[in-house]
């Protein structure tokens, strides 16, 4: 790819290519100008054109070409070119050249999001090896001038002072994705002693999910506000795609009911990065793990913009990417998000086919104080819905099932009685069943 230095913000033009009158063609075009405002970058042009089929080796024809590039002709401090869609190395490598500027997929300027957004060493981690995943196919695009093959013959023919530049850079590539590998797996390790220390704190997990800008940093501060510990840290929220990157838990305590405790209960609540349609396959894998925090969630809030007219198609990316990470089976609320933004008539009309029996949902703004709080009398009430409360009486003679309900469950030591502990638990249906023998009749 063509480098140049660039002063203020970058200039460039958008390029799509509508195949066969792609009705998704119109958002994935306005999907790709709030990426480019994300990145900094300033769209000047728009190009679009359309085919029966992708231009092979071009992308666009040749017609289309020759009118990009008589407008960059004009437009001397435009050097970048953005593709709506993703290109293969040729395609990206001969459009660069026919342009004779700096050619971005759809999937590079995502990279290029995350590299900037990225501030955990774990997701620093996981964009860079990303990033090398996407540049090794395309090294040979990247150096005009290779040097000669030289050094000795036979089997050292390619060990030479004379090796291509090439060779020398997908050998250092190669290298150190296997560096980042072993990296992010000591990661990993670290990420399950922290999953696990919560698993045993006993406090449900609710994780925000939904498609990038729907509101789940907003939704996460306004409940930080409401019942979040003292002095506990705001996420970053910015009307912006991928603002957040990094997953973040916070403890969240709701405010009791016109004075009754017994409605609420505290949980700790997680914001993960936003979901897009078409992710790029290398950061789906590379942010697996970020993303697999969902899957030990007890609830999901499936957070929408219904502001946006293609909340329902944008709906249906999340769950879908949901349901490929192991996660569709999980309790899950859905929030339908930005209603103030709406005309009074239309909140009425707000659906979505995916919503199945025993889901939540809700239709609310999080800049509405009484919208989250009743937001988190729900999440309550569908945590409860799976959980039994009761009172036990665990014999002396069996600490480890008291060691494994404080481990699991919600405890409370109500006293020392001659027999054994007196406690009283919420937990798990599935835990209820195993400590069943314990569990005193209710008075």
């Amino acid at each position: 790819m063509i480098q140049y230095d660039q002063t203020g913000p970058e200039k460039a033009v958008l390029v799509g290519l509508n195949v066969n009158e792609d009705r998704t063609f119109d958002k994935a075009m306005r999907e790709m100008n709030a990426l480019a405002e994300a990145d900094g970058i300033e769209i000047c042009e728009t190009f679009s054109q359309n085919l029966p089929k992708m231009v092979t080796g071009f992308y666009i024809g040749s017609g289309k070409i020759e009118e990009i590039r008589a407008y960059l002709s004009m437009a001397e401090d435009i050097r970048l070119v953005l593709t709506v869609s993703q290109l293969t190395p040729v395609q990206q490598r001969n459009l660069s050249d026919a342009l004779g500027v700096a050619v971005m997929d759809r999937t590079a300027l995502i990279l290029d999001i995350f590299a900037r957004r990225a501030r955990t060493r774990e997701a620093i981690l996981q964009v860079e090896y990303a990033r090398l995943q996407y540049k090794l196919p395309r090294l040979a695009g990247m150096h005009d001038e290779l040097s000669r093959q030289g050094g000795a013959s036979g089997a050292m023919s390619s060990k030479g002072a004379g090796e291509k530049k090439l060779e020398l850079d997908r050998r250092y590539i190669e290298r150190r994705m296997a560096d980042l590998r072993k990296e992010l797996e000591t990661v990993s390790r670290e990420r399950d002693v922290q999953r696990s220390r919560r698993l045993r704190s006993g406090l449900p997990r609710v994780a925000l999910v939904g498609y990038t800008n729907a509101g789940k940093s907003t939704i996460m501060n306004a409940m930080i506000d409401a019942g979040g510990e003292e002095g506990g840290q705001k996420v970053f929220e910015e009307d912006m795609l991928f603002a957040t990157l990094d997953t973040t838990v916070r403890k969240i305590t709701p405010p009791s009911i016109d004075g009754d405790k017994a409605e609420v209960m505290p949980f700790l609540l997680s914001d993960t990065v936003g979901f897009i349609e078409n992710l790029p396959t290398t950061l789906v894998k590379a942010f697996r793990s970020t993303l697999e925090e969902t899957k030990y969630a007890d609830l999901l809030l499936i957070v929408s913009d219904v502001s946006d007219p293609e909340y329902r198609e944008n709906l249906s990316v999340t769950v879908s990417t949901l349901e490929e990470i192991g996660a569709g089976d999980i309790p899950r609320i859905f929030v339908f998000n930005k209603e103030d933004l709406l005309p009074d008539k239309v909140s009425s009309l707000i659906s979505f086919p995916g919503i199945g029996e025993s889901d939540g949902r809700i239709t609310m703004s999080a800049k509405r104080k009484a919208d989250v709080e009743k937001l988190m009398r729900l999440i309550c009430r569908k945590i409860n819905e799976g959980r039994i409360s009761c009172e036990m009486l665990i014999p002396y003679t069996d600490g480890g099932a008291l060691s494994r309900l404080m481990d699991g469950a919600d405890v409370t030591i109500l006293g020392y009685e001659a027999d054994g502990t007196h406690i009283k638990a919420v937990l798990e249906r599935a835990d209820y069943q195993r400590f069943l023998r314990y569990v005193l009749p209710e008075a």
